[in-house]
């Protein structure tokens, strides 16, 4: 039962994101592919990642992770900075018309945690913050991310 109920609600927040990813294709004036939308997701969670950063987390080579950071420059999504300690490396950060569109997305995250503040005490909000925690913490290492938001 724990299982299912928590895939149900995963899926929930995933259908959700697709939705809100293929109702901004329509009014999007420089539109990002969904491969181009994870990516400046992925750059934005792994917090100014190298290019060979950002390559070796999705596991494709440094010149297809160029390509695809090249388009998101070219629209942009993402800025390449020069790193000030090693010349030869480039940072990869978002821009605000990337925030744009991500803190729409993020909209049904807050929408949810609201109802979640309406209907439960405070005592079980605590106990939900310390699962979410521990899950995003300890029982999920294969995604390590230094964004530092779990």
């Amino acid at each position: 039962m724990l299982e299912e109920r928590f895939k149900a609600v995963y899926l929930k927040f995933k259908l959700n994101f697709y939705k809100r990813i293929f109702a901004k294709f329509e009014v999007r004036e420089a539109s990002l592919t969904a491969v181009e939308t994870f990516c400046a997701e992925i750059i934005h969670a792994l917090n100014a990642p190298t290019v060979n950063e950002f390559a070796q987390f999705v596991n494709i080579s440094a010149q297809n992770a160029t390509h695809k950071i090249n388009s998101l420059v070219r629209k942009g999504y993402v800025i390449k900075q020069q790193s000030p300690d090693d010349r030869r490396e480039y940072r990869l950060s978002v821009t605000d018309k990337f925030f744009t569109y991500y803190n729409m997305s993020m909209s049904y995250v807050d929408e949810v945690i609201r109802r979640l503040r309406n209907r439960l005490p405070e005592t079980d909000l605590e106990a939900f913050e310390r699962v979410l925690t521990i899950i995003g913490g300890e029982l999920t290492p294969e995604v390590d991310i230094a964004s530092g938001v779990l």
